[in-house]
C-alpha cells in the first residue's frame, strides 16, 4: 500500500454549514486521508480542533456509521446522554439510524488532534436536533421544513 504524505494533503478550514451555524466549527481543519488515499467505501480525516472550536453541530447520520479516535488532547463529547471527556487513544462509535445527537468541544487549552471514520453512503442524510437545520445530498442544507438557506456568496 502506498504511503500517504500527509504533508501534500490539502487542509480544508471551517464548514459548510449555512450562516448562522458556521461559526462554531469555523476553526476546525481537516485533512482527507481516505480521499488522498483514493479510498471509495469509507473516509478518514485527520482533524485538528483548536481551543474554543467545535468539530460540527450536533447531529446524527441515516445511513453512516461514524467513528472517532483521539490521538492528542482532550475533547468534551455531547451526546443526548449528556458530557464526557475523550483523551489521547479514546475512542466513540455513532451508529447510523441511532437518533442520538453527537459532536465534539474542545474546552482544553490545547489544539486536540482526532481521526473521524465514516461510511460513504449515497443516500445517507444528517439531522441536527439542536438547531432548524437538516441536510441532505440532493437538497444540500435545508431548513426542517424543506426551505432551503441561501447559498453563500461566490458559491451557486
Amino acid at each position: 500500500m502506498p504511503r500517504i504524505d500527509i504533508d501534500s494533503v490539502p487542509e480544508r478550514t471551517g464548514s459548510g454549514y449555512p450562516a448562522p451555524f458556521a461559526q462554531l466549527a469555523g476553526a476546525r481543519i481537516k485533512q482527507a486521508l481516505g480521499n488522498a488515499g483514493g479510498l471509495a467505501d469509507f473516509g478518514v480525516n485527520l482533524t485538528r480542533l483548536p481551543s474554543g472550536a467545535w468539530s460540527s453541530q450536533r447531529h446524527w447520520h441515516t445511513h453512516e456509521d461514524e467513528f472517532v479516535y483521539v490521538l492528542s488532547g482532550e475533547l468534551t463529547l455531547i451526546t443526548d446522554a449528556g458530557e464526557q471527556t475523550l483523551r489521547a487513544n479514546d475512542c466513540a462509535a455513532f451508529p447510523k439510524a441511532v437518533a442520538d445527537g453527537h459532536h465534539l468541544i474542545n474546552r482544553g487549552t490545547e489544539t486536540a488532534v482526532y481521526l473521524e471514520i465514516g461510511s460513504r453512503c449515497e443516500n445517507d442524510s444528517c439531522n441536527y436536533p439542536d438547531i432548524d437545520l437538516h441536510w441532505d445530498p440532493q437538497a444540500g442544507y435545508t431548513h426542517r421544513d424543506g426551505t432551503p438557506y441561501p447559498k453563500p456568496p461566490g458559491k451557486t
